[in-house]
């Protein structure tokens, strides 16, 4: 079996709901980052086997395969294909993996997997609003559930006894680290500027400097009067998109690439779609697992911030390393673009691993349904 490796990682500023890259179709958005693979490898497009796209919501402008027509809309030889996936919020994460499985069966030797979404255009819930997605049968097995990840996150607070002081206090500590990490420069490696009506994109632009607990105590609850979760303790609603190249050792010689991560180990799972949010708990011990190590082994975590009560509960789970985990800040701070956010965090994970030498990396996602991806990486 081959070995897959990254040989690059970019991905474009994540923008707010109506913010700058609102404008910007999502082909057209798949597009800056497939150009940005390029110029940044000079590898021939017409080379590349397949490009896998993440997109959760596939209506409207992000229908009929908008990975297919982000190639187009790059310029790539008309001979290039793509497929479009969708895993709910880890869409972009199972296209990595997908690929990588891929190059490591020998049936793909140059392969780029990322994903896009565009919320502002594409609201969340358009799908719900044109069926019913989820059928008799499912309905009937869970007693009518609604399905909501929002009540989810909600059970898991209350599972696992997080109170909304604590929740905010994560939030305010995911603004925080990531202005910190703006400020640094981590980004700006992998950070692809867009240009919009004349305008260079280039920081993401959902934080807010400033965060506390005493201002995001000023928010009402979103899902129940007294709850816990609101929009300031859960993800943003954001644009963006991000793309890996991954090939193996052999032609990234070829090529005079060199690898920044191998592929070490992916594996999904599923979970309670009713509660929904915490496969990646089951999913990350998969994952260790298979790849024969601990948890005191992974030196970064990612961990989507879809709600503050899931990466909480990963962490008390896991007993993983609290100062290890979304070392950079997350979703909570600067937005979730959903079928990009896999990919996303995936170069922002890689930002991490290569700053501070560290060899392994673990990122998984919380997705709708009850699903789960978690991937490890190991730098090179």
């Amino acid at each position: 079996m081959s070995e897959a490796v990254i040989v690059e990682a970019v991905r474009t500023p994540i923008g707010k709901r109506n913010g700058s890259l609102a404008p910007v179709h999502a082909a057209d958005l798949s597009a800056q980052v497939l150009g940005a693979l390029v110029e940044r490898t000079g590898v021939d497009p017409g080379t590349v086997d397949d490009v896998v796209w993440g997109c959760v919501t596939q209506i409207g402008d992000q229908s009929s395969n908008v990975g297919r027509f982000g190639v187009l809309a790059a310029g790539w030889p008309e001979h290039v294909p793509a497929v479009t996936v969708n895993r709910a919020c880890g869409s972009s994460q199972q296209a990595v993996d997908s690929a990588a499985h891929a190059v490591m069966a020998g049936q793909y030797d140059l392969v780029v997997a990322g994903g896009v979404e565009t919320m502002s255009r594409v609201p969340l819930g358009a799908a719900r609003a044109t069926g019913m997605p989820y059928g008799p049968g499912v309905l009937a097995r869970y007693d009518g559930a609604q399905f909501s990840q929002g009540t989810g996150a909600e059970l898991i607070a209350e599972r696992w006894g997080l109170s909304r002081t604590r929740l905010d206090e994560f939030a305010s500590e995911s603004h925080a680290k990531a202005a910190a990490a703006i400020d640094s420069g981590i980004f700006d490696d992998h950070v692809v500027p867009v240009e919009v009506d004349g305008t260079k994109f280039t920081v993401d632009e959902g934080l807010r400097r400033g965060t506390s607990v005493e201002t995001l105590a000023r928010l009402k609850p979103s899902f129940k009067d007294d709850g816990v979760i609101h929009a300031g303790n859960s993800s943003q609603i954001s644009d963006g998109a991000a793309a890996l190249l991954i090939t193996t050792p052999g032609r990234a010689r070829e090529l005079g690439l060199t690898p920044i991560a191998r592929y070490h180990t992916g594996a999904v799972s599923g979970a309670d779609p009713i509660t929904m949010l915490l496969g990646p708990i089951p999913a990350t011990e998969k994952a260790l697992s298979r790849a024969g190590l601990t948890i005191d082994d992974i030196g970064v975590f990612e961990v989507n911030e879809a709600f503050a009560p899931v990466p909480l509960a990963w962490l008390a789970e896991t007993g993983a390393d609290p100062e290890r985990l979304n070392p950079l800040g997350g979703a909570i701070a600067i937005g979730h673009p959903l079928g990009g956010s896999g990919a996303v965090l995936m170069t922002r994970m890689l930002a991490q691993m290569r700053r501070h030498g560290l060899r392994y990396g673990l990122q998984t996602m919380c997705e709708g349904g009850g699903t789960a991806n978690a991937t490890i990486l190991e730098l090179l």
